[in-house]
């Protein structure tokens, strides 16, 4: 299958290009030029700026094309009508953030998507995203006349991620002593591997499968506590975890999902609860979680002395919670 990847040097992009590699499939890539330049040196790479400089792809074809960087449906929607004739079929990285709220759980893709006061604004925000997304998702399904597929992916995790949201956790279990967890052991997170959905995405293409598809993980909720003991035993190390409750970590403005990895607040309601049935009934696949965690670890501890982490609580952040906690006799 010759395959043209929007972006690829970057974390779901790179990793597009290793399945994509591993399969037989001939893998090109269009993009700025600047990030990771010297990643792929035996992969053909057209340089040029998908704003403005779609033409860099002129007089060529591909079966698929996967658009793994659009944020904004002025741009989606140019890429896919520049593509509509040469490719046949288009993948939309979208995300489950286009789900309006409040989000109950157990949301499938018949779910209503937020909207957006101002569809013509290209300012990408908190409030703004998942909008964004969902229109972006409309407009390449018009301009390649439905053959696009849609990928609502959740939390993406794995070697090279830049967010820290996964991360953080491994390495500071695999850190040991005391470690402040959310919630309760029973509190289930969703998350996929990158390469598990690199692989699903290129099947899904092939399959020329079409429209939205929730793709996170696992099917049923992970319990954080379960989650936080693998980190433990993959490590090794000698973590014991004190469990604050939700009242505590508002009080304290202990910010959700970012300051404290993979928590939300219960008013947040399905954040954690999606419904991936219709991805599983197409062949989606995930490997054991330990094996996650161990390469996440593994790699992690290659990055360089003083790297500043994106997210997670700091150590003295943590520190000073912890004593509160306990000062507060709970």
């Amino acid at each position: 299958m010759k395959v043209l990847i929007i972006g690829g040097t970057r974390f779901l992009g790179r990793a597009l290009v290793d399945e994509g590699i591993a399969a037989g499939h001939a893998i090109t890539l269009f993009n700025r030029g600047q990030s990771n330049p010297g990643l792929f040196p035996n992969i053909e790479q057209i340089h040029g700026n998908r704003d403005g400089g779609l033409s860099a792809l002129g007089g060529r074809s591909w079966d698929v094309a996967i658009d793994t960087c659009g944020y904004v449906p002025r741009i989606v929607r140019a890429a896919a009508e520049y593509l509509s004739d040469v490719v046949e079929h288009y993948t939309f990285i979208s995300s489950l953030s286009v789900y309006s709220e409040p989000l109950p759980a157990g949301v499938d893709e018949s779910g209503a998507v937020g909207t957006i006061e101002d569809e013509t604004t290209e300012e990408i925000t908190g409030e703004s995203y998942g909008p964004l997304k969902a229109l972006c998702e409309q407009a390449a399904t018009k301009a390649m006349g439905g053959r696009a597929l849609h990928v609502r992916a959740g939390l993406i995790v794995g070697p090279y991620d830049l967010s820290d949201r996964f991360t953080y956790w491994p390495v500071r279990v695999a850190r040991g002593g005391e470690v402040l967890a959310p919630d309760s052991p029973d509190y289930g997170v969703q998350f996929i591997d990158v390469r598990d959905l690199a692989r699903w995405i290129l099947t899904a293409a092939a399959d020329r499968l079409t429209g939205p598809y929730n793709v996170t993980g696992p099917g049923r909720p992970l319990p954080l506590g379960l989650l936080l003991d693998t980190c433990r035993a993959v490590a090794g190390s000698d973590a014991r975890f004190t469990w604050v409750d939700e009242a505590f970590l508002l009080a304290q403005n202990v910010a959700p999902f970012t300051e404290m990895p993979l928590w939300v607040p219960t008013e947040s309601g399905g954040f954690n609860a999606f419904d991936v049935s219709k991805a599983l009934a197409a062949g989606l696949i995930y490997r054991p979680f330990a094996e996650t965690v161990r390469d996440t670890l593994e790699w992690a501890t290659q990055r360089p002395d003083g790297y500043v982490w994106r997210n997670g609580l700091t150590p003295e952040r943590e520190a000073e919670l912890l004593a509160e906690w306990h000062r507060s006799g709970r």
